[in-house]
């Protein structure tokens, strides 16, 4: 496979912000192997406990865990940390499922490999983006291949063949690059039926790829607004971030993907975490000014850990209601955006989805070291997903 830079996720934020787009967050980069490989298939756990499915309500409770390759030295990829995440995943988050997704076949299916052996159920989203398509469909083809490998093994395994294929993949909208896209739907450049025309043919394209590599089940996440054949896939997904003051508006609104007949995943859900943030459906991220040296926070927004938690988890009471397939909160972790409790302009963990805090050893260091801490919404996940586990119901 070809190797390409895909770009930065400061410039797709900027570019994003500038287009007054929602999109999901693709923090891309080149797809060179990891740290260490995947290495054999290992005897796949038991996984956790299946009696809320057999109950009624949502029958997956998982998270985003992305695999890009880093945009400092200090945030690459690691297999070591990788390994220890998908075990915090599993026991303390209590997540039945991780959504692997990222670029980099070696460091999807070694992510991928230690998800199966901790039992966990795997959601596996190739999404190599800013590339020929040549080499997005043989990276979904490798990565695929790693999953029919996985499944025959014993472990549970959802292949997405990929994520809102109009905005990453090149040929679509015309431009060889994200934000080349971008300026060209600005410029009204773009013509709706022949875009339309162009995300179908390359739809199928990958969903043909993924079924000749791969024989479980199948899906695709769109963006909320997105149409898509869905009869080419087993599972309708949908990258979702409304904001409605009333649980009956967002059940009303998904209720229409339901119209296919088919399971539906909530492929990435999420809020960040100040106040307010929940209302921008979806652009909570364009709170940062990337034209500054370091990246700076605008405005004075507040920061409020229980707006996150508060927002993640009523769309938990709405998707449990709807006896939804699967729900994958956006996201674990992002590296990229650290914490800087001390320093309100540069704590650009305001603009972050993530339920963790990233805290540098050396703020002002791009290789410093880093752990994660929880925030609130890891911690009201953790008791849902506990809950939803031993088929106790939760507490409101």
């Amino acid at each position: 496979m070809q190797r390409t830079k895909g770009i930065k996720r400061a410039q797709f934020l900027a570019g994003m912000a500038s287009a007054g787009l929602a999109a999901a967050v693709l923090p891309s980069g080149r797809a060179h192997a990891a740290q260490e490989g995947p290495g054999r298939i290992r005897a796949v756990r038991g996984g956790p406990s299946r009696t809320r499915a057999a109950r009624g309500g949502l029958r997956r409770h998982g998270v985003v865990y992305t695999v890009g390759e880093g945009e400092t030295p200090g945030t690459a990829f690691s297999a070591s940390r990788m390994r220890k995440d998908i075990r915090a995943i599993r026991d303390e988050l209590c997540a039945d499922t991780v959504d692997v997704t990222g670029d980099g076949v070696e460091r999807l299916t070694a992510t991928a490999a230690e998800a199966a052996e901790q039992g966990l159920r795997i959601w596996l989203q190739p999404t190599l983006g800013d590339a020929p398509e040549r080499d997005i469909l043989e990276h979904l083809a490798e990565t695929g291949r790693f999953a029919e490998r996985l499944r025959r093994h014993g472990a549970a395994v959802d292949l997405s063949v990929g994520c809102e294929f109009w905005l990453y993949v090149p040929g679509i909208i015309p431009g060889d690059t994200v934000l080349e896209r971008i300026r060209n739907l600005l410029d009204g450049t773009v013509d709706p039926i022949a875009m339309q025309r162009r995300l179908d043919r390359f739809t199928a394209k990958a969903a043909a790829v993924g079924r000749s590599v791969f024989h479980g089940p199948l899906s695709y996440a769109a963006a909320q607004d997105d149409e898509v054949d869905w009869r080419l896939f087993d599972i309708v997904g949908i990258d979702y971030y409304s904001y409605f003051p009333h649980q009956a508006d967002y059940t009303r609104e998904l209720s229409r993907h339901l119209r296919w007949g088919k399971p539906l995943a909530i492929t990435e859900f999420g809020t960040c975490a100040y106040v307010g943030a929940p209302k921008t459906a979806g652009m909570g991220w364009d709170i940062v000014d990337q034209d500054k040296n370091p990246p700076e926070i605008k405005g004075h927004p507040v920061r409020s850990e229980r707006t996150q938690a508060t927002y993640l988890t009523h769309l938990l009471d709405v998707f449990s209601s709807m006896n939804l397939y699967a729900a994958m909160a956006f996201e674990f972790v992002t590296p990229d955006a650290p914490h800087r409790p001390d320093d309100p302009r540069h704590d650009l963990d305001l603009a972050s989805y993530a339920i963790t805090r990233t805290v540098k050893d050396r703020p002002d260091d791009p290789a410093s070291g880093w752990h994660w801490e929880p925030k609130e919404a890891f911690h009201a996940l953790a008791h849902r997903y506990r809950c939803a586990r031993t088929g106790r119901g939760h507490a409101h």
